[in-house]
């Protein structure tokens, strides 16, 4: 989805740099008003932050959303479990690929919808150590090529 659709919260950067990707999932999260109104001011991280089935249920856990500093004493704790709403033939799904080895959901982003907000969680598998020097050496010959061709052009 483009981003002129979405207003992004916040993402994991280094999701993609660490797992491969094999599909993505939007869902749903429920949220308090303090958890709002931090997300707008994208005051959240999502770095070590992954998501669960617990009894046929969707959690989003370890994800950190900051305290919204003009909350009242109903404010929010930064890292409680978060549930994540989808139908459940897709967490019944999701529940039986992440019984394959190897493989877990790792939140992407947390943007706006409309004024819903949603989380795009990935399945992914975790990178070797060779793999990540194998992606960093095709994104540096790419910007290589990119750059002979740009002097090309201009005729340097």
């Amino acid at each position: 989805m483009a981003d002129a659709e979405r207003q992004v919260a916040c993402r994991n950067r280094k999701a993609r740099h660490d797992y491969h990707i094999e599909e993505t999932i939007e869902t749903g999260i429920a949220l308090s008003g303090s958890e709002v109104k931090a997300l707008r001011l994208g005051k959240a991280n999502l770095t070590d932050a992954y998501a669960a089935v617990r009894k046929g249920q969707l959690w989003l856990l370890k994800a950190k959303i900051e305290p919204y500093e003009q909350a009242n004493r109903a404010n929010h704790l930064l890292d409680r479990e978060r549930k994540l709403l989808a139908h459940r033939h897709e967490i019944n799904r999701l529940e039986g690929k992440l019984r394959a080895k190897g493989l877990t959901l790792i939140p992407l982003a947390i943007y706006f919808k409309g004024s819903w907000a949603k989380v795009e969680l990935g399945l992914a598998r975790g990178k070797r150590e060779y793999d990540k020097r194998h992606d960093i050496a095709d994104r540096d010959s790419k910007r290589e090529l990119q750059r002979i061709t740009k002097r090309r052009a201009q005729g340097r």
